[in-house]
């Protein structure tokens, strides 16, 4: 009983104590609304941290439930929003190409689907500095040889070689194809023969489209996919489209060491055409980045300017009046340099050999060397020297009496 009165008196004084601490901060003026809030909130804790129960507020605010307390404090004291003066900006003005075409540039016609759409943006990166190259890209994202109910690419195309005239084709083609086909006996299945039977005759006459007006023609192959049998699929098509270009005069562009590893398999990251690890297809495992597209015109980028020549060549300029090398004459004519005939002796410097020397004078004395390898006689040593054999000469008795 006793324990049970001590301990109600120490939750009075305890309350008490909170009470006067309450009054002490009311006391307070705050400086604005937000911040007498602020010192409810810290009283109120005070209160429940020591009585052990949660306040409830009795003007609850249902649109402020369960956001942070700093944005409550935001919304309670409004603050007087300035003026935002609208920036004009300075319209943008369209890039130019890195350097100009010349109005005779050879044109590059690049059709098919959707990778050749992509093609067509990786050789214009590549052909960006070379003048007297345009690439054209006519391609149509679904499209195909097998339905051609969808786009008719036997129609268009000569439509499109008549109008651009281009002196290179690039044809890239064939990822969608993998599907029924409609024939004049019926319809015939993927993978059966006689849609291969079909579909070579359609690749050939596509061909031959191009081959037959007498321009070169680059048939670029499939790459691989992530999907096995996509890839599969790619490897049969890919020799029928190298066979084919063989036998009407084109020539097959390789792609497939490009986008797949030392062991052949798929791969999403390969080295770009710098040598830098980038990511080369996109997370479908069919399309290809932007990095991909360039790595893709590098295969038939070494071939189109084989064939297109010099004009390729990023060193050509285009010359007018205002880039035209200054041609000036000399206004003294003496200066002039006389016209030398090819055949005239004196145009390398004289009339005789390179080296040549005065001839010395014939002698008929022979000789030391020539008498010790012809006779082999030498010459007698000096007198005293090492060599000296000879036996020194014998006084008389005569000559020793006299001196």
């Amino acid at each position: 009983m006793t324990r049970q009165i001590d301990r109600t008196r120490w939750i009075r004084g305890l309350a008490l104590a909170a009470a006067t601490l309450s009054l002490c901060l009311g006391s307070m003026l705050p400086a604005d609304y937000a911040e007498a809030q602020e010192l409810r909130y810290q009283r109120r804790s005070i209160l429940d941290f020591f009585l052990g129960r949660r306040y409830i507020d009795e003007n609850p605010q249902p649109e402020m439930r369960g956001q942070p307390r700093r944005q409550q404090q935001q919304r309670r004291r409004p603050t007087a929003q300035k003026a935002v003066t609208p920036m004009r900006t300075a319209p943008v003005a369209p890039t130019e190409p890195v350097v100009q075409k010349l109005d005779n540039a050879q044109k590059i016609l690049v059709v098919g689907d959707f990778l050749a759409g992509g093609l067509g943006d990786g050789l214009t990166a590549a052909f960006e500095t070379s003048p007297g190259v345009v690439v054209e890209a006519r391609s149509n994202v679904s499209s195909g040889l097998v339905r051609d109910d969808y786009y008719n690419w036997p129609g268009e195309l000569p439509k499109m070689i008549d109008e651009l005239k281009p002196a290179m084709v690039v044809v890239m083609i064939g990822a969608n194809d993998r599907q029924q086909m409609v024939t004049d006996a019926g319809k015939e299945k993927f993978r059966t023969d006689g849609w291969f039977t079909e579909y070579q005759r359609r690749v050939m006459a596509f061909g031959k489209e191009i081959t037959s007006r007498k321009i070169p023609l680059l048939w670029v192959g499939l790459p691989a996919f992530e999907s096995d049998s996509m890839t599969a699929d790619a490897v049969q098509m890919n020799q029928l489209y190298r066979n084919q270009m063989e036998s009407i005069g084109g020539e097959f562009v390789d792609i497939w060491d490009g986008f797949v590893d030392e062991n052949g398999k798929f791969i999403v990251t390969g080295s770009d055409v710098n040598g830098q690890q980038v990511r080369l297809r996109t997370t479908d495992g069919i399309n290809l980045t932007q990095a991909g597209r360039r790595k893709l015109a590098f295969y038939v980028e070494k071939p189109a300017r084989r064939l297109l020549g010099t004009q390729a060549s990023p060193d050509l300029v285009r010359l007018d009046p205002g880039n035209l090398p200054a041609l000036t004459l000399p206004t003294n004519p003496v200066e002039h340099t006389q016209p030398i005939s090819l055949s005239d002796p004196n145009l390398d410097g004289g009339a005789e050999l390179l080296g040549a020397g005065k001839t010395p004078p014939v002698t008929l004395t022979k000789s030391p060397r020539d008498l010790l390898v012809e006779q082999g006689e030498m010459a007698p040593a000096p007198a005293g020297r090492i060599d000296d054999y000879r036996m020194p000469t014998l006084k008389t008795t005569a000559e020793v009496s006299v001196k």
